[in-house]
């Protein structure tokens, strides 16, 4: 059966997550967005307040009848089917986990450039951003991506994978997120990825797997922008 993924036409956003696992897999699928009518579709799901599965907001992916939600519980449910999740039960549960600190690792980058609201362009709550992005450069992202450097050395399997002993789909977001911080932070990444060495050769093996490689140079791959999660404003990258 085809999936259908959505989510907003013209940015990778949080949706390229789910694209990498569909793209790695093979699999078929339809991103509805980029077809004719498929954003007006989109609005209609979720404004469809008759039913309890309607998302609040994309991405959701839609298999037959079934409306599945948020990144990471789209992958929880995608990964097994797609073989991109470890076969033991309970280390499901902790790729799951780690899917969601990746999921509260994009919060707080995407918050770099809003920290005020959603509502407002960032030219409106630049003061504010540029506080945030400092904090985040001295405090958090170093953080985050120790967190990831260590759990990628301590996998009893091996630190190819940061879970079990083949890829997972957590490995794929692992990629999104350092090629996200080196579109939006290239100056403090150049500075931290020494530290870091596990995560980039991780990032590397995944961008030459045949699949990926090929995605990233199709036009199904959208290109980073000033309206995506990651956004690239010198003046925060200090």
């Amino acid at each position: 059966m085809t999936y259908t993924l959505y989510y907003w036409d013209g940015i990778p956003g949080r949706g390229e997550f789910v694209r990498l696992a569909l793209e790695e897999a093979g699999a078929d699928y339809v991103d509805a967005a980029r077809a004719p009518g498929g954003t007006r579709e989109m609005l209609r799901l979720m404004k469809n307040a008759g039913s309890p599965a309607a998302p609040f907001a994309p991405p959701f992916l839609v298999e037959g009848r079934l409306v599945i939600s948020h990144v990471a519980n789209i992958l929880f449910y995608l990964g097994p089917k797609l073989g991109l999740a470890p076969e033991n039960e309970e280390l499901r549960y902790v790729a799951n986990g780690m899917q969601l600190t990746v999921t509260d690792f994009v919060a707080e980058i995407h918050d770099t450039h809003h920290p005020i609201g959603v509502s407002l362009y960032y030219e409106e709550q630049k003061p504010e951003a540029l506080r945030r992005s400092a904090d985040f450069l001295s405090e958090r992202l170093p953080k985050f991506l120790g967190y990831f450097e260590r759990v990628l050395g301590h996998n009893p399997m091996g630190d190819a994978h940061i879970v079990g002993d083949r890829l997972s789909y957590v490995d794929l977001s692992l990629f999104q997120v350092i090629e996200g911080l080196r579109y939006a932070f290239p100056r403090a990444m150049r500075s931290l990825e020494a530290n870091i060495p596990a995560l980039v050769a991780l990032h590397d093996a995944v961008s030459a797997r045949p699949r990926i490689r090929s995605y990233l140079v199709s036009d199904r791959r959208l290109p980073f922008n000033e309206s995506c999660v990651f956004r690239h404003y010198p003046e925060l990258d200090r």
